[in-house]
C-alpha cells in the first residue's frame, strides 16, 4: 500500500511562493519547470484547493495558498532546525560552498583565505565566482558573498563586518608635476581623474578632513572604468588622479610609480562585509568561512596598506 506523504511537494510549493515563479523555483531546486508544475498540481488535487492564481504574465498565491504557505514555511523551518541540531556535533565543514566575491579584492584577499580553509578541511568543496556585480544570493544559489561598501537593509540576508578598507587618492609623479598641483587636496579643481563607474553610476570624488567631515573635489573625469586594476594601470601611466584601495596603491607608491595624496588622517574608509542568506542555523561550512575571513582579512589589509 502506498504511503501518503504530507510533505510531498512542499519544497517546490514554498520555493514557487517565495520566488514568484515556477521557473525560478525549478532553478533553485535544480529540477525542471515541468517537475515543479506537476508537483504543485498534484498537491492542489490532494488538498482540494487552488494554491496559485495564474495569468499569462504573473502568478500569485490565492488566499488559501497564502494560509498554507505560512504553515509550510514554519514546518520547513522546524525541519531545518532539527537537522541542524543533529548536525551540531559534526562541526567539520563539508559539502560545496559557493561564494561570490568582487574581482580584484576577491582575487588578492579572499581567495587565498578560502583556499587555505579548503585545504584544512578535505570534505569541503569550494566554488568562487569573481564578479563586481551584486548577485542575488538566494535566487542564484550562493552560500556567501563578500561585499564592499554600505549594505542596503534586507530581511532575507544576514551580515558580519570583516574589516575596513582605506581608499586613497593617488597619481603618477610626472602627472602631478605637469599639472602644477600645489600639494593641497582642495587645490585639485580642474585636474583630470580616472573614475570607477558601474551601471552608469560614478563613485564621487571626496576626501575626509580628519574630523569626520567629507568634502567634494572638483576633479574632471574623462576616463571611467568598471575595473579597479585598469584604473590603477591608467594612473601609473599618467592619465590622471585615481581613487584606489590603499592595499592596491601602496606597492606602486613604494616603487615610486604613484604618489599617495591622502595620508592616514584624510583617507575615506569603507566597510567590508560577509553576507549570507538568513537562516536559523548556519551550516558549518558557511560559519567556518565567515570566521576564517574575519580572522585573516584585517591582518592582510594592515600588512598591504602600509605606505
Amino acid at each position: 500500500m502506498a504511503i501518503d506523504d504530507p510533505l510531498d511537494g512542499i519544497a517546490a510549493f514554498v520555493q514557487a511562493a517565495e520566488s514568484g515563479s515556477f521557473a525560478q523555483a525549478a532553478a533553485r531546486l535544480r529540477v525542471t519547470r515541468s517537475a515543479v508544475s506537476k508537483s504543485i498540481a498534484a498537491m492542489e488535487r490532494r488538498l482540494g484547493a487552488r494554491l496559485f492564481q495564474r495569468t499569462t504574465r504573473r502568478q500569485s498565491l490565492t488566499e488559501s495558498g497564502q494560509v498554507y504557505y505560512e504553515r509550510c514555511r514554519r514546518a520547513l523551518d522546524e525541519l531545518e532546525a532539527g537537522a541542524a541540531a543533529l548536525a551540531s556535533g559534526r562541526s567539520e565543514p563539508r559539502g560545496r560552498l559557493r561564494v561570490s566575491v568582487p574581482v580584484l579584492f576577491g582575487r588578492h584577499c579572499v581567495a587565498p583565505v578560502l583556499a587555505r580553509l579548503a585545504q584544512r578541511h578535505p570534505a569541503l568543496a569550494l566554488e568562487i565566482a569573481f564578479s563586481d556585480r551584486v548577485v542575488d544570493l538566494i535566487e542564484e544559489g550562493f552560500d556567501l558573498a563578500v561585499r564592499i561598501g554600505t549594505l542596503p537593509d534586507s530581511a532575507s540576508l544576514a551580515a558580519r563586518r570583516l574589516a575596513t578598507q582605506d581608499f586613497v587618492l593617488c597619481a603618477a609623479p610626472a602627472f602631478l608635476a605637469a599639472a602644477g598641483w600645489n600639494g593641497r587636496l582642495d587645490g585639485m579643481a580642474g585636474l583630470a581623474g580616472i573614475a570607477y563607474a558601474r551601471a552608469g553610476r560614478e563613485t564621487p570624488w571626496q576626501w575626509s578632513d580628519g574630523d569626520g567631515r567629507v568634502h567634494a573635489l572638483g576633479i574632471v573625469t574623462r576616463l571611467r572604468y568598471d575595473d579597479v586594476q585598469a584604473i590603477a594601470d591608467a594612473a601609473v601611466a599618467g592619465f590622471g588622479i585615481a581613487r584606489l584601495p590603499r592595499w592596491l596603491a601602496a606597492p606602486q607608491a613604494q616603487a615610486g610609480r604613484l604618489k599617495l595624496l591622502t595620508d592616514r588622517e584624510h583617507v575615506l574608509r569603507t566597510d567590508i562585509h560577509a553576507v549570507w542568506p538568513h537562516a536559523h542555523h548556519l551550516p558549518a561550512k558557511t560559519r567556518a568561512a565567515i570566521d576564517a575571513l574575519a580572522a585573516e582579512i584585517p591582518a592582510a589589509l594592515d600588512r598591504s596598506q602600509q605606505p
